[in-house]
């Protein structure tokens, strides 16, 4: 079975990288031209799934806000412009992260999350607020400075 990959544009000469997904933390450089590759788009929040969950949510030492969501669901879709601004707000102090839980039933059967949208809390590895529905920016905001 042929490890998970992501491919990363490089931003020095644009070549496209495929990176195992298990190397992503190692710091990869591009094989063309050996620019270190951004594995995150900055001010954007960052796709994860079961398998990235925990070296892109759990083990890092920024506090994450992770958008469990759906693409079924109306009000998640309504989240989504509110965690591309706080992603752009706090970034390089919040992590923001999104979860599609229809493709990624493990990490939702693993925190019990039954509704959509869910948003997790996460800093040193534990889960420090949970916030169920389309919660305004403001409230969002509030939640997020207990943890900074």
């Amino acid at each position: 079975m042929k490890p998970q990959t992501v491919i990363v544009g490089c931003t020095g000469c644009n070549a496209k990288n495929r990176v195992p997904v298990s190397r992503m933390k190692d710091h990869p450089r591009c094989g063309k031209c050996g620019t270190p590759l951004s594995m995150e788009a900055p001010g954007k929040p960052v796709v994860v799934s079961d398998a990235t969950f925990h070296q892109e949510v759990m083990a890092l030492d920024l506090p994450v806000l992770v958008d469990c969501w759906a693409p079924w669901c109306g009000p998640c879709r309504a989240v989504g412009p509110i965690m591309d601004a706080l992603a752009q707000k706090y970034q390089g102090r919040l992590k923001v992260a999104k979860l599609n839980l229809d493709e990624n039933p493990g990490t939702g059967s693993r925190f019990a999350i039954t509704s959509v949208p869910t948003m997790l809390l996460v800093k040193n590895g534990k889960v420090q607020d949970t916030l169920v529905g389309a919660l305004p920016k403001e409230q969002l905001e509030a939640a997020i400075a207990k943890i900074l």
